[in-house]
């Protein structure tokens, strides 16, 4: 099941699904069928077979939530201490150049934490922490600003071959007036 931004479940929802999935293991011990325990429960009747598979294979401990796999693996400390390292560089930790890549980034978290994130799970991580996809504009070093907008104003227009006066029914957009 996917959410909005920022959405999900809140903890009293997530008591109540846990409590349909405690009321599931009674049934089974109880002896109920699936389909009646799907119908009193209002879930999916292959969710209750999953939870009577993991209910024989280990006991209701094992039909326990295990929570959410999306959850951030990383505490508010760690994520600070990231930033913190972000924000210092590429440079500071090795590379060339000033570019922040999520492959760079995935393998800054690894180093520093022994955690490891695919490069799609460090772009949501980096998002969730409001951090923002930025490519810099491509322009020469040499570039002057001042004397392109010159060239444009004086040279270009001497250069651009004069346009051919426009006569009647020239273009192939006009068409004749109809009389």
């Amino acid at each position: 099941m996917r959410y909005a931004q920022g959405g999900g479940l809140t903890d009293a929802q997530r008591t109540a699904r846990e409590r349909v999935r405690l009321d599931a293991v009674a049934r089974f011990e109880a002896g109920d069928r699936n389909q009646v325990i799907a119908a009193t429960l209002r879930v999916s009747e292959r969710s209750v077979e999953w939870w009577r598979r993991q209910w024989r294979e280990g006991g209701a401990a094992d039909v326990a939530s295990k929570g959410s796999p999306g959850r951030p693996r990383l505490s508010d400390a760690q994520v600070a201490r990231m930033e913190r390292e972000l924000e210092r560089g590429p440079l500071a930790h090795g590379w060339a150049d000033q570019w922040w890549t999520l492959a760079r980034v995935k393998k800054l978290i690894g180093r520093l934490f022994h955690i490891s994130y695919t490069v799609e799970g460090t772009w949501r991580l980096l998002k969730r922490y409001g951090w923002s996809w930025q490519q810099p504009a491509r322009r020469e070093i040499e570039r002057d600003d001042d004397a392109v907008e010159l060239w444009k104003k004086e040279v270009w227009p001497q250069v651009r071959a004069p346009r051919r006066p426009a006569m009647v029914g020239s273009s192939s957009r006009t068409r004749p007036a109809s009389r």
